[in-house]
């Protein structure tokens, strides 16, 4: 069994990320992220911090836009807009979840699409479903995406993805549909109304969850020799650990991967490469709007 760890295939997207940031910066360019944070939720702030280091980190500018948690939802569109007009800024990424109180898919529909570098506006989500490579597509499942293009990709493999979420399920769909090297497989999408769920995800060379319950997919779900790539982030309790809980993923790893040729840990799998991909995103934005086509995509 493989082991398939985010850190080292995050370093190579960042390795990636540093030679374009060489050649967009001799060119006179600099990519610049905006991360607004409204509110004052401790995995959001840790989040964002995660964000602000990492492109400090990379040399790219960096832009932590912190608001109260009172904050009126035409003041938050009106910083949205602002950044939308700042040609310093090429990425624009507001924290989820928002206060109860705002309205998140009218603050989504704010960001300009060629500044959504977290792929969540509609015009991106039609690009990524039409196949085109102008768009962003959500970070989540290209990270998804990348872990298992190193471990010997998906062309002509039958993927299951067990979850339906725009966030990773119906995103990852649609990039493992994609024609080209880092698609061409035969996609299930799989959810709580599936009818004889394990039946269907026994059938996946390679089996995606994402379906945010802990511990939820047991061997009797996995074919032997299955790839498995763990979306799920799920704090449980753990009076033995020093925060009283601990990071558990949809997969119940311990029993599930001996069966498994490959699978990724929670924590240490997926996570770290939604920074990633973000941080290629937003170079990738720059990069498309200075018109130097030779940079990676």
């Amino acid at each position: 069994m493989k082991l398939i760890e985010g850190k080292p295939v995050a370093e190579a997207v960042y390795e990636e990320c540093r030679s374009d940031l060489e050649r967009l910066k001799a060119a006179g360019h600099l990519p610049g992220l905006a991360v607004i944070l409204v509110g004052d939720d401790p995995a959001s702030q840790a989040y964002v911090a995660a964000k602000d280091r990492k492109c400090k980190e990379l040399g790219l500018h960096s832009l932590k836009i912190e608001l109260p948690k009172d904050t009126t939802q035409e003041a938050l569109l009106e910083e949205v807009r602002k950044q939308n007009a700042d040609p310093a800024i090429h990425g624009i990424l507001v924290q989820m979840p928002l206060p109860p109180h705002l309205d998140e898919r009218e603050v989504i529909l704010a960001i300009s699409p060629e500044k959504d570098v977290d792929g969540l506006h509609p015009v991106n989500l039609g690009k990524l479903a039409m196949d085109d490579p102008t768009g962003f597509a959500p970070c989540t499942p290209l990270g998804c995406q990348r872990m298992l293009m190193e471990n010997g990709g998906v062309e002509g493999k039958n993927v299951v993805i067990l979850g339906r979420s725009l966030l990773v399920g119906k995103s990852l769909a649609f990039l493992l549909l994609q024609k080209g090297a880092a698609g061409n497989a035969t996609v299930t999408v799989a959810h709580s109304r599936t009818k004889n769920l394990s039946e269907v995800t026994r059938e996946a060379d390679i089996l995606v969850a994402a379906i945010g319950k802990p511990h939820f997919v047991t061997p009797e779900m996995v074919k032997d020799g299955a790839v498995v790539i763990d979306v799920g982030i799920n704090r449980v309790e753990d009076p033995a650990a020093k925060k009283g809980y601990r990071l558990v993923g949809d997969v119940n790893f311990d029993a599930v991967a001996p069966k498994c040729s490959a699978i990724t840990p929670v924590p240490g799998g997926v996570g770290v490469m939604t920074i990633a991909m973000l941080m290629a995103n937003t170079i990738r934005s720059c990069a498309m709007k200075a018109g130097l086509a030779e940079v990676s995509e």
